[in-house]
């Protein structure tokens, strides 16, 4: 089975270090320069009488310390390490988020289904792209944009009701948490399957409804 890994790789000449070992500020820079995925700084975690809360000041909040800041995030996105590097020298503690439907939709499971499709996958030989594995237990297979447009209709073609499983597209308007995002005290975003150089062209969503759904179906 796939095991979880927390380093991105870079260049095909040379490893980046760990994620473990870099700054917020570095990571997002090196998902724009290397990855030329959009990036954006969300909320962060402040520490309040010994407890860590989100910025956005909602002691309740779901995610704390992981969505957008601010109602116009989307316009906020860039594509440019040196735009990157100086909004995270502002708030070098803000969350990465990765806006979908531009250069990759996701395709998010239950943690559960996510590995089950995983080792289904890995015996079907598919050329997956990264996977991300959040605190909060879902799992987020990137794959091209336009998933979530053509999702439905792949799942109707499989036998199942859009609706019956817990497999949603997020494209257009949606975004995810990227390594090493903070969800409060549940924990760090990880990476289920790195970026690497032979990843680099993600998949359709074609390419992997069969074993994602299948696993969804498995695990209702």
């Amino acid at each position: 089975m796939f095991s979880v890994e927390e380093t991105i790789a870079g260049t095909e000449a040379a490893q980046i270090p760990k994620q473990r070992g870099e700054s917020l500020l570095e990571t997002a820079v090196r998902y724009a320069e290397e990855r030329h995925w959009d990036v954006f700084p969300g909320t962060w975690l402040e520490a309040v009488d010994g407890v860590q809360r989100c910025s956005c000041g909602d002691t309740a909040c779901a995610v704390p310390g992981a969505h957008p800041s601010r109602e116009d995030w989307a316009t906020q996105a860039t594509g440019s390490a040196t735009v990157a590097r100086r909004m995270w020298q502002k708030q070098p503690a803000a969350s990465i988020l990765l806006p979908t439907g531009r250069t990759f939709d996701a395709i998010s499971v239950a943690e559960t289904a996510g590995f089950l499709a995983l080792a289904r996958m890995e015996r079907m030989e598919l050329t997956l792209g990264p996977v991300t594995l959040t605190p909060d237990r879902r799992m987020q297979f990137f794959v091209l944009p336009g998933a979530s447009v053509k999702l439905p209709e792949l799942v109707r073609k499989l036998g199942w009701t859009p609706s019956s499983l817990d497999l949603v597209a997020l494209g257009e308007g949606a975004y995810v948490a990227a390594p090493p995002t903070r969800y409060g005290s549940s924990g760090a975003v990880q990476w289920a399957c790195r970026p690497t150089p032979a990843n680099r062209w993600l998949p359709d969503a074609e390419e992997l409804i069969s074993p994602l759904a299948y696993a969804c179906g498995r695990d209702r």
